[in-house]
């Protein structure tokens, strides 16, 4: 399956002249520079990418700052991802192996997903056979999409992935934005219907899926072909746009390092709406579109 791909990170960096903090829910997270102090209150203990200097807690790298309870630490922009147990992520077969696909997820090195940790076509509940690893390429082929879920790690550092639920498996339909990981936000799903109709797939791992939205039944899973073809359904004129459009408007939130969850999206995508989408992200523009979806969140964050 192929897969269009935007990625922020190989887009030229226009710079951003604005404040560089970023609103969070919790108004506390922020960006800083290697030197930048984070804060002068001695409460506050020290964590990892930072170091004291003048009774000060001041940040070691380029990040963002995390804050738990009184332990702040600062996670760097740049970095490939370092996964938890149960994080959502979005990721592409690479290789195709003996009970095993690998799986580009912007890690250090690439995940494992087993045969015994996916679903068999029609649902059905057994053990794996000699028969299904032969059809193995007729789940997953080189180059394909899929969601999953960190489930645990190898010893060598490698992450182990399940696709053992209705809502992750093969993706179709969409378009690949990458974006750094930190810019992420861990919330309670990551899985959003936005209001104009296009589905989003928010991995930790700085892989974000966008694609037309597909109502999925509990029934799909018992068919046979429907978790694993690769055949896109019919995408209109009107919806490329609107994906194109989604897509700009994740990348534009990426360029000025703002935070990304599907609230920020949708404003950004409304603040969008009177620009062509081939011109959203031209630097002025892009800035613009930022400020008045930033505006949007701080008003609706006091309401």
């Amino acid at each position: 399956m192929d897969a269009s791909v935007v990625s922020a990170a190989q887009m030229p960096d226009y710079g951003d002249d604005m404040a560089v903090d970023n609103e969070s829910d919790d108004g506390n997270t922020h960006i800083v520079t290697p030197g930048e102090v984070v804060t002068r209150d001695t409460a506050f203990m020290r964590g990892h990418g930072t170091y004291t200097e003048d009774d000060a807690l001041v940040a070691s790298m380029a990040g963002v700052v995390d804050r738990v309870n009184k332990l702040i630490s600062v996670r760097p922009l740049r970095t490939r991802y370092n996964g938890e147990i149960g994080d959502v992520v979005v990721g592409r077969i690479t290789e195709v192996g003996p009970r095993r696909w690998k799986v580009d997820i912007n890690a250090r090195q690439d995940a494992v997903l087993l045969l015994s940790s996916v679903n068999l076509p029609g649902g059905v509940q057994r053990r794996k056979t000699e028969s299904d690893e032969l059809q193995m390429r007729s789940f997953f082929g080189e180059g394909d999409m899929l969601s999953a879920e960190v489930q645990a790690f190898f010893q060598d550092g490698a992450a182990s992935l399940h696709t053992r639920s209705i809502k992750y498996g093969k993706l179709r339909n969409g378009s690949l934005v990458i974006v750094p990981s930190a810019l992420v936000k861990r919330t309670k799903s990551h899985f959003a219907t936005l209001p104009c109709g296009v589905d989003v797939i928010l991995g930790l791992n700085g892989y974000i899926w966008v694609a037309k939205h597909v109502a999925i039944s509990p029934e799909i899973v018992n068919q046979p072909d429907a978790l694993y073809h690769n055949e896109n359904e019919p995408i209109s004129d009107a919806e490329r746009q609107t994906i194109a459009r989604v897509c700009s408007s994740i990348v534009a939130l990426s360029r000025h390092n703002n935070f990304i969850n599907d609230t920020m999206i949708v404003y950004t995508f409304e603040a969008s709406m009177g620009h062509p989408v081939k011109d959203m992200l031209k630097p002025d523009i892009c800035q613009q579109i930022v400020l008045a979806a930033r505006a949007q969140f701080r008003e609706a964050s006091l309401q």
